[in-house]
């Protein structure tokens, strides 16, 4: 069983969706928290340590063989919690990350919220001193999009990503920060890779759940006092 923590219950039908396509048989047990997304936005990601902690103790508790964060503002809180879980515990948009450092070294992030736009830039920076490659990211918040995802327009708050994503130059891949910009890749016209968490963030999620064991946890080289390629932050 895979356990999923979520930040809205919009992401549970995405991913029960993605699993019957691509992992037939994999039991998904969703949780759903919003105050934790609520409370990182407004004191910092670093203040949920603790309700997240709590979380992962319940899923395992509950049979769950990894765990899978979905929000991007909260994920390396999960990441970091997971000492002691003693089950991997994933960020969805690790995979992504990756997958936009090997398109190329310029990069970028769209978000619909202000709080996910450092922590997605800095994974992009881990992944790419992982790989000992440079990378250039640039972080770009698509106005007005969260309230239209909070009114529950959902068509408009895509069309307002996939317009951004449309305006993008200059890039080698161009990161949709948010597992619920996912469905923008349908609209966009972009001539470069535009590249979301949720599938290849199951995949990961799923491959850990098979496993059913602690992995080693994903850490910046630079981190730890390792040398690696030069990486650029802009806004």
């Amino acid at each position: 069983m895979l356990a999923l923590l979520h930040t809205s219950p919009v992401h549970i039908p995405v991913f029960d969706a993605l699993r019957d396509e691509a992992h037939p048989g994999l039991e998904l047990r969703h949780h759903v928290d919003a105050e934790l997304l609520e409370r990182a936005r407004r004191e910092g990601p670093e203040t949920v340590t603790d309700a997240v902690r709590a979380v992962l103790r319940q899923a395992v508790a509950e049979g769950a063989r990894a765990v899978l964060c979905t929000c991007s503002t909260i994920g390396g809180v999960a990441e970091a919690a997971a000492d002691g879980a003693g089950v991997p515990v994933l960020r969805v948009d690790r995979p992504m990350a990756a997958a936009a450092v090997a398109a190329g070294p310029l990069v970028v992030v769209l978000a619909a919220l202000e709080s996910t736009l450092g922590p997605t830039a800095a994974l992009i920076g881990e992944e790419a001193r992982r790989s000992g490659r440079p990378v250039e990211v640039r972080t770009l918040l698509v106005d007005g999009a969260w309230p239209r995802f909070e009114g529950d327009d959902t068509n408009g708050y895509l069309r307002l990503v996939a317009e951004a994503a449309d305006a993008v130059t200059d890039a080698d891949a161009i990161v949709l920060a948010q597992a619920s910009m996912a469905p923008a890749r349908e609209l966009t016209k972009a001539s470069v890779p535009v590249l979301a968490s949720p599938a290849p963030g199951l995949a990961a999620g799923a491959a850990a759940a098979r496993l059913g064991r602690r992995t080693p946890s994903h850490r910046s080289p630079g981190a730890v006092g390792h040398p690696g390629p030069a990486v650029h932050a802009r806004e």
